[in-house]
């Protein structure tokens, strides 16, 4: 199995396209080798750390750290061009809250335990982005999770208490200590990293590499 790590946030537009390049990647490589199989492991990256628990409103946090409403709309249409070849829609207009992740990805540390994630990354990702649902809020999560199979009492058992809290922003912490600083990125067996959401052809060309495959 094949090992591929993306450190991640929810709230972050491009992750959701570097996830559907990622998927790309990986349809390119079994064009050259049906029988690749691989594994994901999502890491966490707070986006913007200082977000209270409760959130901020999302649209004045963007003009005020882009300066200007026609910036922020300029970045939303950037966006959604890059998102519409691989299926997506962006409704930046949905969203009132820019979240605190740090409980969103308190439900992926778990969740990764019980095995494969990735459909409940697809979910959060919708929720922030396509239905503008409150992704910070524990209630909001444990009616996510139940959507993707999860027992909701264990769920919620889990994010009413403090557990993984420390070694969530722990692990956060050494991500940004390796210097990582822009997500999507992308680590390969080995430690290859390829940072931002990259062409497919950038990804899968990396990994055929590795596998010994002319790209």
């Amino acid at each position: 199995m094949y090992p591929i790590a993306i450190i991640a946030d929810f709230v972050c537009p491009w992750c959701f396209i570097g996830k559907r390049r990622l998927e790309r990647a990986v349809a390119l490589v079994r064009a050259e080798r049906p029988d690749f199989a691989y594994s994901t492991q999502w890491k966490p990256f707070f986006l913007n750390p200082n977000t209270p628990p409760e959130g901020e409103p999302y649209l004045p946090f963007l003009i005020a750290k882009f300066g200007s409403r026609e910036a922020v709309e300029a970045l939303f249409q950037r966006v959604r061009d890059a998102g519409e070849p691989y299926g997506l829609s962006y409704a930046f207009e949905k969203i009132a809250l820019r979240a605190n992740t740090l409980q969103a990805h308190r439900l992926l540390r778990w969740a990764q335990r019980q095995g494969n994630a990735d459909a409940l990354v697809e979910r959060l990702f919708e929720a922030q982005f396509q239905n503008g649902e409150a992704i910070g809020d524990k209630e909001t999560l444990i009616r996510v999770a139940g959507e993707c199979g999860y027992e909701v009492n264990v769920v919620g058992d889990y994010l009413g208490s403090s557990e993984d809290i420390d070694e969530l922003r722990a692990e956060e912490k050494s991500i940004r200590d390796l210097g990582i600083r822009m997500v999507p990125t992308f680590i390969l067996p080995g430690n290859e990293v390829i940072v931002g959401a990259e062409d497919p052809r950038v990804l899968a060309a990396a990994i055929l590499n590795q596998l010994g495959v002319p790209a």
